[in-house]
């Protein structure tokens, strides 16, 4: 079994309608998909790899080596423990916003304009994205981006848009640590460029985890759990988890359009008759502070414990 790959690029041709299936049915049975011909220029993405990971290798590869998944690692074993550290990822991170720029890695030359550039590309294929699951839904066009953007003005986007770059280096025991803890995402579309050599990231379907294959280019895209409210339940964020692995310094490039802290989100779709909605209507920025405490542990009372309006 496979997550689903989708060429992008038929969207715009004579098997639009089946494009228009194939990914209203990756939502609906998996929460998680890929994009080939998705539009993002090979050549900023094969920049954006390489500056990256060069990026790992000069600013952050020294810092992670006295980071505290690697103290806590060191000590397990020194304990000759068979204990699992379950609360720590093999996992380094630094995230890139707009109104941070003078935060980003500056020592690696030509990253910020890489990055730059890719971020807007990455967001205008969220739009696309959202716009193909308004379709799909039967929502208005450009409903889920309004939804998003709570108070929006002249076309200045007020939603959530970050970037996280991560690395997951060798680990000398991966079976003692996650590369990163099962979770479902908090916010809306996940546009995630990983590595395409190393694998890792699983996505649970049916009670198995399933490899999220590698593929040269591909953007892999996840619903998080505000799809999940505004489609009534039919979209279903998905449980994924990284695997520590023994060899390989595993890239993952994650960009999350997600909505403003004010917009309130409830569900789009209609229930059916006779029915109730599945999820209460909230502000997505009370439903974060449910999530900062309760991102690996099981969602449904994370719907139920957020203040409803």
């Amino acid at each position: 079994m496979a997550i689903p790959v989708i060429d992008f690029s038929k969207l715009n041709g004579e098997e639009r309608e089946k494009t228009l299936s194939e990914i209203a049915k990756a939502c609906e049975e998996w929460g998680f998909f890929q994009l080939m011909n998705h539009g993002i220029p090979l050549e900023l993405l094969n920049k954006v790899k390489t500056l990256s990971s060069e990026c790992y290798k000069k600013e952050r590869e020294e810092g992670f080596k006295t980071s505290s998944p690697v103290k806590l690692l060191n000590e397990l074993v020194q304990n000759t423990s068979d204990e699992k550290l379950e609360n720590v990822d093999w996992e380094d991170v630094f995230t890139l916003l707009d109104h941070n720029q003078n935060e980003w890695p500056s020592n690696t030359s030509g990253l910020k304009e890489a990055m730059g550039e890719y971020r807007e590309e990455v967001r205008k294929l969220a739009s696309k994205m959202m716009e193909v699951m308004d379709e799909n839904l039967g929502l208005p066009k450009g409903y889920i981006k309004k939804a998003f953007n709570e108070g929006m003005e002249d076309g200045e986007e007020t939603a959530f848009f970050g970037t996280k770059v991560s690395h997951y280096p060798p680990c000398p025991h991966p079976e003692r640590v996650n590369g990163l803890r099962a979770h479902t995402d908090a916010g809306g579309v996940v546009l995630l460029f990983q590595d395409d050599e190393y694998d890792g990231l699983q996505v649970l379907k049916d009670g198995e985890w399933i490899d999220v294959q590698p593929l040269p280019n591909a953007i892999v895209i996840n619903t998080g759990d505000q799809i999940e409210v505004l489609s009534n339940g039919r979209y279903k964020s998905a449980w994924h988890r990284v695997l520590a692995r023994e060899e390989g310094n595993r890239r993952s490039i994650a960009s999350f359009y997600n909505p403003s802290y004010k917009a309130a989100i409830g569900p789009a779709v209609v229930a059916e008759e006779g029915s109730e909605n599945k999820y209460p209507k909230f502000v997505f920025g009370d439903y974060m502070d449910v999530y900062a405490n309760q991102k690996f542990m099981p969602k449904e009372p994370r719907f139920l414990a957020v203040k409803s309006l």
